[in-house]
């Protein structure tokens, strides 16, 4: 297997990084707002996260100038719908919702994506990226919903799934722009600009918003959880993200999206012992088999067999 191949396969497992911290992000998010002010806390986590990929840049000799010069609109359009636009309506939303109407609206995003991406991006479009996204939409419903059509029923939707809504739309819009930069726009750089430029936006906002009196007040399990935030659930998982767009493409990089209300529900069962029942476990089979089929192809699968063949013919 090449080094390409090698790291195209790579990248697959790596993704799973990302639903794992987005979807311990809901848990730790919901709390910290209770502390702070949304606008100061999403300042607070992208600030230092800004810093640090900074720092890892400026080290490793990254720095693209070059690209910047060139890419300088895509990456301002990336930092103000991915970073700001996505951040702060799912900050500010989750004052109004729950986490569970949140996840359900932001599981569509993989439907959406997938679309964008055919349609405008000419990305390719088969019954096997179909099915493997049906197929885990399905069990993301089903994880929700708890396998009860009641609970389907009663769900309610006020101002703050409007902003979910909203935020779906920046993350979509984030996703379609992030593919066309990245093609000369390594995904660390990347990364970088748009944390740093949507951290600038959010640290002029929250001046306006005038919470940062109520910092030094926070509890010791806010200041973990926005650790958490800082570390994982932006320098990792928008590296990440921002990497598998760039390697395996938007739609395929999407359908991980559709893990992150599983992991928040795992989360939660083991950090906050809430309960599960055997349909969401069914759900999420579903979900991880879904997305399995989805992202992988028969040209991974038969890489050796190819290698082997080869090889027989030279011989």
């Amino acid at each position: 297997m090449g080094l390409q191949s090698k790291q195209k396969v790579g990248i697959y497992f790596l993704m799973l990084l990302v639903p794992l911290f987005w979807g311990g992000s809901f848990g730790a998010a919901k709390h910290v707002v209770t502390e702070i002010s949304p606008i100061t806390a999403a300042t607070l986590q992208f600030g230092p996260a800004s810093l640090i990929l900074l720092l890892i840049v400026t080290m490793s000799s990254q720095w693209k100038i070059d690209v910047l010069k060139k890419q300088w609109f895509g990456l301002l359009m990336m930092a103000l719908t991915g970073i700001l636009g996505y951040n702060a309506f799912f900050f500010i939303a989750l004052g109004y919702t729950s986490a569970i109407n949140g996840s359900l609206i932001m599981a569509t995003t993989p439907v959406f994506v997938t679309f964008g991406a055919a349609l405008f991006l000419n990305e390719t479009w088969n019954r096997r990226l179909g099915f493997g996204l049906l197929l885990s939409l399905i069990g993301v419903f089903l994880v929700i919903i708890k396998g009860s059509l009641e609970t389907l029923v009663s769900l309610t939707f006020n101002v703050g799934d409007l902003l979910f809504v909203a935020g779906l739309i920046c993350w979509v819009v984030h996703g379609l722009i992030g593919k066309v930069v990245m093609k000369e726009s390594p995904p660390l750089f990347t990364t970088t600009i748009t944390t740093f430029l949507g951290s600038f936006f959010f640290a002029i906002w929250s001046l306006f918003e005038g919470g940062w009196g109520d910092v030094p007040n926070m509890s010791g399990q806010s200041w973990i959880e926005m650790l958490f935030l800082i570390i994982c659930s932006t320098v990792v998982a928008f590296f990440l993200w921002n990497k598998g767009i760039h390697q395996i493409g938007a739609s395929k990089s999407s359908l991980y999206m559709n893990l992150v209300p599983i992991n928040a529900i795992w989360i939660a069962l083991l950090l906050y012992g809430s309960g599960i029942t055997w349909q969401q476990i069914v759900g999420m089979l579903m979900v991880i088999f879904g997305v399995y089929v989805a992202t992988t192809s028969h040209k991974i699968r038969f890489i050796h067999l190819k290698k082997k063949k080869a090889n027989n013919t030279i011989a």
